[in-house]
């Protein structure tokens, strides 16, 4: 009975300030109290969140449009999330297009020129397929997740604090005008005009005076309380900035190394294939005096690879590939952190020097790294042979 009689209390006082708060909420919209305004420190703070969230939301929804086109490929995606199911794994588009090429290749013959090209057009699709997913692997893993975490972890908590601080706030702003009613009360009732220290006082309203000013610094000091930590948590909006930034310049060495990956497999199909003959025309109604540009003609590449500096300064570097075809070992300096994918690569740090060299049948992008007595498979785009 006691038990009940505690929560009906403790009810009936939930429900007389959440009145009150909506009392004081309606005033201050109405013009008719007055209202305690945040510090322009906190202000600040409060709009950089804001404005932080709303462009993390958008970047996040278009990076995920760009890697996963298909909205329903997404939303297949999202229902397994949120179910903690792992989603069946298909086929993407250039894997899919791959083995149309390959079957057809098979159809009309390896033996014959045009199955033979198809079938080498359908292996390097795949290639490029398997590229793609990697690099939506990778791009969800090391930016996407980290924006989501903000906004579904950090941002939520912050919503949740800056709401209490609200609540706060009208709590005080209602104890204030309280205890401005008191005092008009008491100067009325005394007779006199309105003055802080009025020798001639109203027991009763004197006594609901006193009240109010200790409710007003009780009130003063929860909201000062919580606009502290509130501040606290916004303030952390500037370490948020530098994360995502490491999560971003992640985002562009996957795409990198993506775009690096399809160019050298499209630059291997066409060796493989050849030039078109002069005599072959294009499809888009040209004049037929004009022959269709080989890929492989200098201006072409000359052009592909200032694009792509960063293959020609890592991937195909002279010093690489004398290191690929010797056995010895040499110095290399990091230039990016790695975090090692499992237990046969080796994490990296920016600038520290490690041993590194080749083992025959490696994959021509990785090289074995050794730091003390710790070695293992490093990616050759993080690297700068030293000599």
């Amino acid at each position: 009975m006691n038990i009940m009689d505690f929560n009906v209390k403790k009810l009936a006082a939930d429900a007389g300030t959440f009145l009150s708060r909506a009392v004081q909420f309606t005033e201050e919209k109405l013009g008719q109290a007055e209202k305690t305004e945040l510090d322009a420190h906190l202000e600040n703070l409060l709009s950089k969140a804001e404005c932080t969230k709303l462009w993390t939301e958008k970047i996040m929804k278009q990076t995920e449009v760009l890697l996963q086109p298909n909205p329903n490929a997404r939303i297949e995606e999202f229902v397994y999330e949120k179910l903690d199911r792992k989603a069946p794994s298909r086929m993407n588009n250039p894997e899919l297009l791959g083995q149309y090429m390959i079957d057809a290749g098979n159809e009309f013959g390896p033996g014959t020129a045009y199955g033979n090209a198809l079938i080498k057009c359908g292996e390097t699709q795949k290639r490029i397929g398997a590229a793609d997913r990697e690099l939506i692997q990778t791009s969800a893993i090391n930016f996407l997740t980290p924006l989501r975490n903000f906004i579904e972890g950090d941002y939520k908590t912050i919503t949740k604090e800056r709401k209490l601080l609200q609540n706060k706030r009208l709590d005080l702003d209602a104890a204030k005008t309280r205890l401005k009613k008191a005092k008009v009360a008491e100067a009325r009732a005394a007779g006199q005009p309105l003055m802080m220290d009025s020798e001639v006082i109203s027991p009763i309203w004197a006594e609901e005076v006193t009240k109010s000013e200790q409710e007003v610094r009780i009130t003063q000091s929860e909201f000062d309380r919580q606009a502290e930590i509130t501040r606290l948590l916004l303030e952390g909006i500037s370490s948020t900035h530098a994360h995502h930034l490491r999560c971003l310049n992640d985002f562009v060495e996957a795409q990198m190394t993506y775009y690096a990956q399809c160019y050298q497999y499209m630059l291997d199909l066409q060796k493989q294939l050849g030039s078109f003959p002069s005599t072959f025309l294009s499809n888009n109604n040209q004049s037929s005096t004009t022959p269709v540009q080989s890929v492989s003609s200098p201006s072409v590449l000359a052009s592909a690879s200032a694009s792509l500096p960063s293959v020609s300064n890592s991937m195909v570097t002279s010093g690489l590939s004398e290191l690929k075809s010797s056995s010895g070992s040499r110095k290399a300096r990091v230039l990016y952190d790695y975090d090692a994918a499992n237990s046969s690569e080796l994490s990296l740090l920016a600038d520290e020097v490690i041993t590194v060299y080749s083992i025959p049948g490696m994959d021509s992008d990785w090289l074995m790294g050794e730091r003390g007595s710790q070695k293992g498979k490093v990616p050759i785009t993080y690297l700068e042979l030293l000599n």
